[in-house]
């Protein structure tokens, strides 16, 4: 989906920033000082666990992975969508090395009473499989009480690029994940998500408004995250892009509860946004039930073939 670029977004998105997360000496967010104790404690221990988990990554601790992902985790990879055997694997740390990481801009958003999503800048020097990593990204992180314990429930981030700079990854066109599912879960999220881009694709900001929720953020496919509500309407809604067509493929909704579902998919479209065509995405979105209603609540757009 298509928002504003250039130095006047970069400008509003540090503000929205500045307003919403402070960032303490470790590299790590603190909320602001106005938040309640009780957000500041919940926002502190999700921090506590994505820290455990790039400490365990970069020490190649493997057993950690069974006890902090979800049965049902789902998420994208270097080679597409991760169930939590696949991911246990690629996020292990095996065949890296990790110099340094340092994670920061840190936003927690409730989902609802068991759920909420974790988002942060990530910058690291490190290689894996003998490739370079990719410097700086922007990655979300959805956590599920299950029992007594915050587990992730789905993870993917999307490298911090200039768009005039980006490049069409080699397997953008790939797909092997199979056809979208037929099961009612992925029918109803996929209903909503198909309403999403229509508003998008026509630039209509009411209808894009009545189908979002009220608390949510949004990272592109260059890395970009835009930290509210009003923000994201205005850039999906903007001038920026010129789209007949799309087409929403492979989805899948993964449920984690009677309100709360993540879809996952491969997105197209056919048109252009800043001038540029708009390559193939791998997309997720959560999606929070609010009374008989299915809303759209946070995305992250990966670059289709893109790896970490």
């Amino acid at each position: 989906m298509g928002r504003p670029r250039g130095k006047a977004f970069a400008k509003t998105l540090a503000r929205i920033t500045a307003a919403v997360v402070f960032v303490r000496a470790d590299g790590h967010a603190a909320p602001p000082a106005h938040v309640p104790t009780e957000t500041q404690s919940f926002a502190g221990m999700l921090s506590a666990r994505e820290g455990q988990s790039y400490a365990a990554w970069k020490s190649g601790e493997t057993k950690f992975w069974a006890g902090f992902l979800s049965n049902k985790f789902v998420g994208w990879g270097p080679s597409g969508r991760l169930d939590k055997a696949a991911a246990s694997k690629a996020l292990s740390g095996s065949g890296c090395q990790i110099a340094t990481y340092r994670l920061s801009s840190e936003q927690v958003s409730r989902l609802t009473p068991d759920a909420a999503v974790l988002t942060h800048r990530t910058e690291v020097d490190g290689v894996c499989g003998g490739k370079r990593l990719a410097p700086a990204s922007y990655v979300a992180t959805v956590y599920v009480r299950e029992g007594d314990q915050w587990k992730a429930a789905f993870r993917a981030q999307s490298t911090i690029v200039d768009p005039l700079k980006a490049t069409k990854p080699v397997a953008s066109d790939a797909w092997t994940d199979g056809p979208t599912r037929t099961d009612a879960g992925t029918q109803a999220l996929l209903a909503r998500e198909r309403a999403v881009w229509s508003a998008w694709r026509d630039r209509d900001a009411k209808r894009i408004d009545e189908l979002l929720g009220s608390n949510i953020q949004f990272i592109d496919i260059f890395g970009d995250h835009i930290a509210n509500r009003a923000e994201t309407i205005k850039a999906w809604s903007g001038e920026g892009c010129a789209v007949k067509g799309f087409g929403l493929t492979g989805a899948k909704a993964t449920m984690f509860s009677s309100d709360l579902g993540v879809l996952t998919f491969r997105g197209t479209a056919k048109g252009k946004c800043f001038g540029q065509d708009v390559w193939p995405i791998w997309g997720s979105t959560v999606y929070v039930k609010q009374g008989d209603t299915w809303m759209w609540t946070f995305g992250i757009n990966v670059l289709a073939g893109s790896g970490w």
